[in-house]
């Protein structure tokens, strides 16, 4: 089996994610204790309490997501239950995790990395109004003509016929608005706080790339893929260039999958809550394997 692991993006995260892994396994109780002293809060109740509308701000959901994904990989590591891993990929925010599982950043250092990428955007979406949409059922070609018509940008290529647009809120629900006589099949205006990966995030692009310059970025210990291109990226130099290049651009997501399986992928694991990551892999190919963990209960005794 070559193994892949897969890791969420904003938009997983659910109140009492973790939980059962805090109280089950010590390694993942460990990276819990050691993020509330790293961020200087508790991250822990806020992903195992709520109230759900903090949980979904920018600033805490990257930070609790990219923990959780960690902590399971510590959970199935203690139990032994880890294959080898032959490469990463996370969906947006979820790169950073992919990264740190490939060793590039020890735990703290990207923690600290995820929670000011969170804050940054968080800071962006304050200061502009943003909004995105999922168009469904469509080809690319047919997606990036409507965002040049209506001046938005294509934000997730998660799967085929599921694209996210971005941008300001007036262009995209005048999108949404001309749907039906654009001869959309399905356009849903999505509840968000900004306009992610579109150039209403630049502020926090130039920021983040400043942050970044003072973060040291190893060799991935295993083939990693960036939302930017779809593609593996594996000097330390080109993977800051990513990482700050992402926040305002597409998110390949079918690509790095894609690219995942033609560079020998047999079986994936998702770490993360709610199996979206699984969902978008059935829509792509059937024929993938994907395996979903969540919680404790999800790791084989």
């Amino acid at each position: 089996m070559s193994l892949a692991l897969l890791f969420a993006g904003q938009g997983a995260q659910k109140v009492g994610m973790g939980k059962s892994l805090y109280e089950g396994s010590a390694a993942a109780q460990s990276l819990y204790n050691e993020a509330d002293r790293v961020l200087g809060w508790s991250l822990t109740k806020v992903c195992f309490e709520g109230p759900d509308a903090e949980l979904t701000q920018t600033k805490v959901c990257q930070p609790a997501l990219y923990v959780h994904g960690l902590a399971l990989v510590a959970a199935l590591q203690e139990k032994g239950k880890l294959p080898a891993v032959s490469m990463a990929l996370g969906l947006s925010l979820g790169e950073v995790t992919a990264l740190t599982a490939a060793g590039v950043f020890d735990f703290a250092t990207g923690l600290k990395v995820v929670a000011e990428r969170g804050r940054l955007m968080q800071v962006a979406c304050e200061k502009s109004v943003g909004g995105m949409a999922a168009i469904i059922g469509e080809e690319r070609a047919r997606i990036e003509e409507l965002c040049r018509e209506f001046d938005i940008q294509a934000a997730n290529f998660n799967a085929p016929g599921q694209i996210i647009v971005s941008g300001d809120k007036a262009k995209v629900e005048s999108l949404v608005a001309a749907a039906k006589d654009k001869g959309l099949k399905r356009v849903i205006a999505l509840n968000v706080a900004g306009a992610y990966h579109s150039r209403l995030m630049e502020p926090a692009r130039v920021e983040f790339a400043r942050f970044l310059a003072g973060v040291e970025f190893r060799t991935p210990k295993f083939t990693v893929f960036t939302n930017t291109t779809g593609l593996a990226v594996t000097e330390p130099a080109a993977i800051r260039e990513a990482l700050v290049k992402q926040v305002v651009s597409s998110v390949l997501w079918e690509d790095c999958m894609r690219s995942a399986v033609a560079a020998g992928a047999t079986e994936f694991w998702e770490c993360g809550p709610g199996a979206v990551l699984a969902g978008l892999a059935k829509r792509t190919d059937k024929a993938w394997v994907v395996k979903s963990f969540a919680e404790h209960a999800d790791i084989p005794a």
